[in-house]
């Protein structure tokens, strides 16, 4: 009874401060095993290397199973208060946006947009928390039953912060998503509090991104370079990583590498929230690093810098110019 009441508490607790902060995007996936098994893969050559990719789109296109296995799950997550982004429609609104993007001109000269390789990786389907199911209907005499594995992964880190995996009982009538919803129910409750957990870590102790600092080849600066700062002088690598002691929640963060050109930091615990006129909002990866800039930019740094975000969980700011 402690155990159920301590569950409830937290799920409690973790739901309302979600009410009260950036509310995160969860989105269910066909696992990589799913995809490459049944064909639905790309190719591409990244850098000279050849790559196999998970179509998604074609494996919502052609697996009626995996489409109402998705359909299934979202429905069984809302009744639990964790309403997921639909992957069919964002990947409609992608194609949609590209349409456009290559339609616009400008008015006065028909110029195009400009859109980088970078741009275009970056128009994709974003969310904090990506659930990967993988499953295999089978045969046991004339019934059919279901075997899946599911598992919730921090798109930030990736890092796997929740799991679940059975098999369900056998059946000569049930479709495949009644089959799934027998599977999974039993399994859920223990999901979503690896969930709960994992999402009140977050708001006790930070949202964990990995950050890096690069230097322009011009920028007549590296990281080596002392400055003096209210008496301690110091390379540049260290009043950076006093700076993110200063500013991660309980000053946690690990340097992974520092040269004089460059440093990466991991583990990095941002804060979930911050104040804007007065208002509490959302902190995110770019902002926390925007704060940063602004620290190098003011004396007796007066460091030009650029930020490139890359992806959700990791931005850099490059030292030298914008």
């Amino acid at each position: 009874m402690k155990k159920i009441f301590l569950t409830l508490f937290l799920g409690g607790v973790s739901l309302l401060l979600l009410a009260q902060a950036k509310k995160p995007i969860i989105m269910v996936v066909p696992s990589d095993m799913f995809c490459v098994s049944n064909g639905f893969i790309i190719n591409v050559n990244a850098n000279g290397k050849d790559l196999v990719l998970p179509d998604y789109k074609k494996a919502m296109q052609n697996s009626d199973e995996m489409r109402m296995v998705i359909i299934k799950l979202g429905a069984i997550m809302s009744e639990r208060g964790f309403p997921l982004k639909d992957l069919e429609q964002t990947l409609k609104s992608i194609e949609t946006q590209s349409a456009e993007i290559s339609m616009l001109s400008s008015k006065s000269s028909g110029a195009a947009i400009v859109e980088t390789p970078i741009d275009v990786l970056k128009r994709t389907a974003k969310a904090d928390i990506i659930m990967d199911i993988d499953f295999k209907v089978k045969r046991q005499g004339p019934n059919n039953y279901i075997t899946f594995s599911l598992k919730g992964l921090d798109a930030y880190t990736n890092k796997q912060v929740a799991a679940a995996a059975g098999t369900g009982q056998p059946s000569s009538s049930a479709t495949v998503d009644l089959l799934l919803e027998e599977a999974v129910l039993s399994h859920m409750d223990a999901f979503n509090g690896q969930l709960t957990t994992f999402f009140a870590d977050m708001f006790t102790n930070g949202r964990e991104v990995a950050l890096a600092i690069r230097v322009w080849d011009n920028a007549g600066v590296d990281l080596e370079q002392e400055f003096d700062v209210k008496g301690a002088t110091e390379a540049l690598s260290f009043h950076i990583e006093n700076w993110l002691t200063e500013n991660t929640v309980n000053g946690r963060f690990s340097t992974i590498d520092a040269t004089e050109s460059m440093m990466r930091f991991e583990q990095v615990r941002i804060p979930m929230m911050f104040t804007l006129n007065g208002r509490e909002v959302a902190m995110d990866t770019r902002r926390f690093i925007s704060n940063l800039n602004k620290y190098l930019a003011a004396e007796p740094f007066n460091l030009d810098t650029k930020i490139y975000q890359r992806g959700l969980g990791e931005a850099w700011l490059i030292i030298g110019e914008k």
